[in-house]
């Protein structure tokens, strides 16, 4: 069995076609979708559009929930630009999608952690970097499942991690955002270090769980030209380098 896996799209339309064709070409039995789906300045009504066609199985990220139960005023620019771009039938759709999704034997899906849409579960954050934490400490916060495969977004780093009894958690990057900060106070920004949309796939074979991450070139010049024709300087920069500069708001 073939899995593609997809997650923290952010309205980036072009990097979610990009990586729609990519998948076609690998021809996966279910594509799963970890959330964060429209919430950025690109085009979050299209993206919605999309996926509501496309039906895959979706799992409700934090962004998503903000487009519901957070006050407009409290928003985030890249909440609230998605929140003035959607109808109300996206917003009952995001508001709906379930926080975890239980897919094929043995595999778990869910945005950042199977209690909570923004409790980070791989990283702990200093001031320059998202640090890994130890398998054991992932093991214990996560606690038991039945599951063994455990798919989770929300940092938007690629990650595999072994734990040591055997779990797998995998994150396969983020298709829309490849720089961003997580508004976490005095810490690091995520960076994936190039532009590329990023997805991940993973196989059952005899021998067990294989996985491997996509990195899909798109038109992120375009993307970034978006961004920058809306205000959005840091959303730019971001999608164009896939890095941030070190110093906050010192976008060229």
């Amino acid at each position: 069995m073939r899995i593609a896996v997809v997650a923290d799209i952010h309205g980036n339309l072009r990097a979610l076609e990009a990586v729609i064709a990519d998948i076609k070409e690998m021809a996966p039995d279910l594509i799963v979708n970890l959330g964060d789906c429209v919430a950025g300045p690109l085009e979050p009504r299209e993206c919605a559009d999309l996926l509501m066609d496309l039906k895959w199985p979706t799992v409700r990220g934090n962004h998503d929930r903000y487009m519901d139960d957070m006050p407009r005023q409290e928003m985030l620019p890249m909440d609230g630009i998605a929140r003035d771009a959607l109808d109300p039938h996206h917003i009952d759709w995001l508001k709906n999608l379930p926080l975890t999704l239980d897919l094929a034997p043995e595999v778990l899906a869910f945005h950042a952690h199977p209690e909570q849409d923004d409790r980070l579960l791989l990283e702990r954050p200093d001031a320059t970097n998202f640090l890994l934490r130890h398998p054991d400490e992932i093991a214990q916060d996560l606690g038991p499942t039945a599951a063994r495969v455990l798919l989770c977004g929300h940092t938007h780093l690629p990650r595999c991690v072994a734990l040591s009894d055997g779990r797998i958690v995998f994150n396969p990057g983020s298709v829309g955002y490849q720089a961003c900060d997580l508004g976490i106070p005095g810490h690091a920004i995520v960076q994936s270090g190039s532009p590329h949309a990023r997805y991940g796939v993973i196989d059952r074979a005899q021998r067990g769980w294989t996985f491997s991450h996509r990195s899909v070139v798109y038109d992120w010049h375009a993307a970034s030209a978006r961004a920058r024709s809306l205000g959005c300087d840091d959303w730019a920069y971001g999608v164009l380098h896939g890095t941030m500069p070190r110093i906050r708001g010192q976008w060229s």
